[in-house]
């Protein structure tokens, strides 16, 4: 007996789970502008459409984080450049074509860390200091981001 009420109470508690849920009409007003890029959710405050590109997606609320986006753009575009920088050495490494050297002849990039030596990556990591000194007015003055200011003759009126 005290089986079949178990059952049975078992069986009632699982159908009650899939019985509509009671409808109340409830309404929120948004008194936010809505994003173009995402309409359920709303317009983010710094992303006012001055920026290129700029449809307010910022899904994760990174934009309240930052104190100027500005900087945020300065770091978008320095590490998309590094990036394909990155890609085109390691595609230019893979090809067979190799600074003369046995030590540069590894085409594993994890390997060539350590076969280049410290020496090598302590110049690599000097010039990117140096760099980031020569342009650090530029990112957190009046500078435009992206622009660094070398100028590569024909190339600049592309």
């Amino acid at each position: 007996m005290v089986l079949k009420t178990a059952i049975l109470a078992a069986l009632a508690a699982s159908a009650a789970a899939f019985a509509p849920a009671p409808s109340t009409k409830a309404s929120v007003a948004l008194n936010a502008e809505m994003s173009k890029s995402i309409p359920f959710l709303p317009r983010p405050e710094k992303l006012d459409g001055s920026m290129a590109g700029d449809m307010g997606f910022d899904p994760m609320g990174l934009s309240e984080i930052q104190q100027d986006l500005k900087y945020a753009r300065w770091a978008e575009l320095k590490h998309g450049r590094i990036s394909m920088l990155a890609i085109t050495g390691m595609v230019v490494q893979e090809s067979g074509f190799h600074i003369p050297g046995a030590q540069f002849t590894s085409t594993d990039p994890f390997e060539a860390v350590s076969k280049v030596g410290y020496v090598g990556n302590l110049q690599i990591l000097l010039t990117i200091g140096v760099i980031e000194l020569a342009t650090i007015s530029k990112i957190y003055g009046e500078g435009e981001p992206g622009d660094i200011g070398w100028a590569f003759g024909s190339l600049d009126n592309m």
